[in-house]
């Protein structure tokens, strides 16, 4: 589908809403919509580095059995989302891109009955620059991160964390509290006491050189399966099983995951400071690994930037 996006336009992010390309400025939903009414949506982001998508197709495989969990069937397959976030990051011309992808409920049909079953589902997507949860100055010197007080992760039995999903009341009420208390990000934890997840990152914990990641009641992160693949490459031990919250603070190091960033260490839980208050040695192994195996082509789908003059 053509369109007449100016190069200012595009640069600063292009969608792709119900099979049509726009300026994502121009990127609107009804305000009618489950996605937005009900949270009936779900979503996975890519991140474009350097010219490269990262595990392009892991993500895609994500969103897939996230819209099959959820009962949402957009007309769209797999290959042709593929080439719609191409479209997207290609028409930008970003070289660093976070490009997101949704599908949405709808809106009940006319004339039928307002249930879920009734509404035509379809995908929103869109590329824009770079955007990391962490800066420079915050992976130099290491996340605080806190356990937020009286406050719990909304249970698996409830809503299912490896489906993404915009229920984020409790990840949002956690970013507060550490706003609150000076710290920059949080872990919640289940009704057992142990870890789940932060607001859009796993969590890892490092005591006697052992990577320990929590095995339930968070999402199964693309960036937490390439930790455990480079543990596994490094020689690293890496264990999946229940962190409680106790041995996270009393931990030797800890660290993050996320799309959005990377590999994030930490330097604080809580109140209390590990090591020096920076990076601990085996997060910064793991994240120096990690960015220089991305350099190297790892897991890279390369960006066919020659499709923004296919559809011009």
């Amino acid at each position: 589908m053509r369109d007449d996006t100016g190069p200012e336009q595009a640069s600063a992010g292009m969608a792709y809403l119900d099979g049509r390309y726009m300026p994502v400025a121009q990127a609107a939903i009804p305000v009618t919509d489950y996605g937005y009414r009900r949270s009936d949506v779900t979503y996975d982001v890519v991140g474009v580095w350097d010219g490269n998508f990262f595990r392009l197709y892991d993500h895609i495989r994500r969103f897939r059995a996230s819209m099959n969990a959820l009962r949402l069937r957009p007309k769209e397959t797999d290959d042709e989302i593929a080439d719609i976030l191409n479209r997207l990051v290609a028409t930008t011309g970003l070289r660093n891109a976070y490009v997101a992808m949704d599908c949405l409920r709808g809106r009940p049909e006319p004339g039928l009955p307002r249930h879920p079953a009734n509404c035509r589902n379809y995908l929103s997507c869109y590329a824009v620059p770079w955007m990391s949860l962490a800066n420079e100055e915050q992976i130099e010197k290491g996340l605080h991160l806190i356990i937020p007080e009286h406050l719990r992760r909304i249970p698996p039995e409830s809503v299912e964390p490896t489906v993404k999903n915009f229920h984020w009341g409790d990840l949002t009420a956690a970013l507060f509290q550490a706003h609150d208390r000076g710290a920059d990000t949080a872990a919640l934890l289940d009704s057992q006491g142990n870890v789940t997840e932060g607001p859009g990152c796993n969590v890892f914990s490092v005591s006697n050189g052992v990577v320990s990641t929590p095995d339930r009641g968070g999402l199964d992160g693309i960036t937490r399966l390439s930790v455990i693949e480079l543990c596994a490459e490094l020689g690293i031990p890496c264990e999946v099983r229940p962190v409680s919250a106790e041995e996270l603070r009393d931990a030797d190091e800890a660290f993050t995951s996320t799309t959005a960033g990377g590999i994030m260490p930490v330097s604080r839980v809580d109140e209390r400071i590990m090591g020096n208050g920076r990076p601990g040695p085996v997060s910064r192994r793991l994240y120096e690994a990690f960015w220089r195996k991305r350099s190297e082509g790892w897991h890279a789908t390369p960006v066919r930037y020659e499709a923004a003059l296919e559809h011009a």
